[in-house]
């Protein structure tokens, strides 16, 4: 694993390197992408059939293939070992509880003129998911997406999945038997992000998109937003240590290689002040590298794209991790909420040496969707609100119109929009 130290002549270039990991090579795929849509937009079901054929290795003979039945969710379920079971309900139980602390609720001001100022918050009718389905199955994709829909109340859940050789997970489909959803479509990639964007002849079109997803997926969901909503355009998975001398070396390793088996492409980042820590740790990523099955995929990863940068002091650290803004960040330290007020950029945080990453990921209860490549900066985890839209409310009593109406018609008229100001001092006028 690359060690540097913030002395070193190269660290400038290495810091811009991570910086800049969110600059995915989209332009190289945008007409790809591109293509895929139009032909759904056209084409509807029949150019589906065609893409599954084209991507995932077998041949639906028709649209009817691509619908998973609600028995089998219903059979995935019932056939799980019972501690499976059991891990999946402690999971739904606890994600559920998190997000309906989010609702937000509508309110009605009344002033004392007669005026009514408020807020009307609601869901949107239908809703999208895309759960990927190529390297590795997610059902934890499935409940970190379809909760925060169903708390906000969302009437309709379609999900979208591909399912390489005709071939789905069972845990997947028992995640949706879990979470009541009795839409499910066997389509990935691109294709899927245009039907739930257009709709086709079965498949409706949806008010939000949300879900992880590869390269052509991001571009897909990105070349859509304005057709549709989406929750964001998240990149490869990352993760971000700050550590001193008192953490663990082989739990900061195993935690370094959480996020490494995503994807050659994940980023896995360690900065210290302790040089003894971070040679610790390096040892350490070797020897559990020999341990995992996707041993090669983590390897490349933090070969590539893993770092561990040694600073002068835990201030530097925090200032060049909120920098890189993070997407999971860890604080293994002696006293990890102190760190807390100064960290300004995360997507979540996990505090302490017994809070890995992997407990977020499944049953700690906040959602694991979160903002990639540093844009955290200005987004913020997949939650309740991407499923609601929210309406203003205003009304005008004549007193409250005598009172301020003059207000309006002189910006209005300083604007130059004439008919604005008209609109306002008609009803002045007409005032007994």
């Amino acid at each position: 694993m690359k060690l540097i130290t913030t002395h070193d002549r190269s660290f400038q270039k290495e810091l811009h390197k991570i910086l800049t990991r969110a600059n995915l090579d989209m332009a190289s795929v945008t007409p790809v992408v591109q293509e895929i849509l139009q032909e759904v937009k056209e084409r509807g079901d029949e150019a589906l059939l065609a893409h599954v054929a084209r991507f995932d290795g077998w041949t639906p003979h028709s649209i009817r293939d691509l619908m998973v039945d609600p028995d089998l969710m219903v059979e995935a379920y019932a056939k799980l070992d019972e501690e499976l079971r059991d891990a999946l309900n402690i999971a739904f139980q606890r994600i559920e509880a998190y997000h309906r602390k989010q609702l937000p609720k509508s309110w009605l001001d009344f002033e004392a003129n007669g005026t009514v100022l408020g807020q009307k918050v609601g869901p949107v009718e239908r809703a999208g998911l895309y759960i990927p389905g190529g390297k590795a199955a997610y059902p934890s994709s499935l409940l970190m997406n379809a909760i925060p829909a169903m708390v906000a109340g969302v009437e309709e859940i379609i999900v979208t999945t591909p399912t390489p050789n005709g071939q789905i997970n069972d845990l997947l489909l028992a995640a949706c038997y879990l979470c009541n959803i009795r839409h499910v479509y066997r389509i990935g990639g691109a294709s899927a992000i245009g039907a739930l964007a257009f709709g086709t002849q079965t498949i409706p079109k949806v008010d939000v998109i949300a879900g992880p997803g590869n390269i052509f997926v991001a571009t897909a969901k990105k070349l859509v937003y304005g057709e549709v909503n989406i929750d964001m355009v998240a990149g490869p998975s990352e993760i971000g240590i700050l550590a001193d001398e008192s953490a663990n070396p082989v739990y900061v390793a195993a935690d370094l290689l959480s996020q490494a088996e995503h994807d050659e492409m994940a980023s896995s980042i360690l900065v210290t002040p302790s040089r003894k820590l971070a040679d610790r740790v390096a040892q350490e990523v070797e020897r559990l590298l020999e341990q995992l099955e996707r041993r090669e995929i983590a390897s490349t990863s933090i070969r590539e794209r893993g770092a561990i940068i040694v600073v002068d002091s835990m201030e530097e650290g925090v200032a060049i991790m909120n920098q890189i803004a993070p997407e999971h960040l860890e604080i293994l330290t002696a006293n990890p909420f102190a760190l807390l007020p100064h960290i300004r950029h995360a997507g979540a945080i996990f505090l302490g040496s017994q809070t890995p990453e992997p407990i977020g990921d499944y049953i700690a209860g906040p959602n694991h969707t979160l903002p990639t490549g540093g844009t955290a900066r200005f987004y913020s985890p997949l939650s309740v609100e991407h499923f609601l839209k929210k309406s203003s409310i205003i009304a005008f009593s004549s007193e409250a119109m005598e009172e301020l109406g003059w207000a309006a018609a002189a910006l209005a008229r300083a604007e130059g929009l004439q008919a604005h100001a008209l609109s306002v001092e008609v009803r002045l006028k007409d005032r007994p």
